[in-house]
């Protein structure tokens, strides 16, 4: 799953969770002012006697639904809500148990079937309650542990460009332009209308090679890929071109999927890519923005022959070549 994928679902569950928390307060709401306002038809109806303590208890009870109403539908927290109600849930039915067993004929009947429909409560009160209060990060933090062990890496990155969307779209559907921005690119090669020959820099002399293919494509909108074959770094991607609210701009989205391998070139790929991955393809992006908007690549001073030098992160201050620099890069 791309890391666009998972902050989806993430969001899906935290909307489901939200709407379902907000039920659970309309329904605390309801069952609180019932509780309050008529508690001789609640004890009726659910087959509690009329004793002193029923008449304690169920009005008890209703102003406990009455806070956890409140909870549920003022506070953001639906977690900690939900586990008092869950808590709630747990004493109701072990009450409920205590006067089934002191109960018979009509009346119990009526307590069974009022255990029935707190069970299926309580289940949707601790469903809620484990979907709101389970940690958001962990499939990040493990993936981010993985990708320095050998694994999957996910990245996505935005930046806006000033030129419309086909303009943008057509530079980078010429994959010959990929490595005049990713400073890792060294060459990609088209070897047909939907496949690629690709090879990226390594540390330590490293090279790795891939085959690609376009798996999805709308002209001027999207370009989605993966790698074919036995890659020796098997990925995938999707880079969205969406107009910008300035009617001038194009928004350049991309998210990419890393599997890195074991063995040596996979270790070394993975301390390349692993130390601020984000961060890279951030730069690849900015050197996009500068490339159409400006011609060139601005270098910086600490890097002015870019990654012929490997030694373009991290960067120092922008400025573009000066003559003598641009001189010494042609005699290089």
């Amino acid at each position: 799953m791309t890391r666009l994928a998972t902050r989806e679902a993430v969001k899906a569950r935290q909307d489901e969770v939200e709407r379902r928390g907000r039920g659970l307060g309309w329904m605390s709401l309801g069952l609180g002012v019932a509780q309050l306002a008529a508690s001789d038809t609640v004890r009726r109806i659910s087959g509690v006697d009329d004793s002193p303590t029923s008449r304690t208890v169920v009005p008890l009870v209703g102003a406990r639904e009455l806070v956890h109403a409140a909870g549920l539908l003022t506070s953001r927290r639906k977690g900690i809500w939900t586990w008092t109600r869950v808590v709630g849930d747990a004493m109701d039915l072990a009450a409920l148990g205590i006067a089934i067993a002191h109960r018979g004929g009509r009346r119990r009947r009526r307590l069974v079937g009022v255990t029935g429909v707190i069970v299926g409560i309580t289940v949707v009160d601790l469903l809620t309650a484990v979907q709101a209060t389970r940690p958001e990060r962990t499939g990040s933090v493990r993936a981010a542990r993985s990708s320095r062990e050998g694994g999957s890496m996910e990245l996505t990155a935005t930046t806006t460009i000033r030129r419309p969307p086909p303009e943008v779209y057509a530079f980078w559907r010429d994959l010959d332009n990929l490595p005049t921005f990713m400073a890792h690119l060294e060459e990609v090669r088209a070897t047909g209308d939907h496949t690629s020959h690709w090879s990226a820099s390594a540390p330590f002399g490293k090279n790795v090679e891939w085959d690609a293919e376009i798996l999805d494509e709308a002209t001027g909108e999207r370009i989605a890929w993966r790698s074919t074959g036995n890659a020796d770094v098997p990925n995938s991607g999707t880079v969205r071109f969406v107009p910008a609210p300035d009617g001038v701009s194009t928004e350049v989205h991309i998210v990419m999927s890393y599997d890195i391998p074991g063995g040596a070139v996979g270790k070394a790929v993975a301390k390349y890519f692993g130390e601020e991955p984000h961060q890279q393809l951030d730069d690849d992006l900015r050197r996009l923005k500068q490339v159409l908007e400006t011609g060139q690549v601005v270098r910086s001073e600490g890097a002015p022959w870019g990654k012929r030098a490997r030694k373009e992160f991290p960067q120092r201050p922008a400025q573009p070549l000066s003559d003598s620099d641009l001189a010494k890069g042609a005699d290089a």
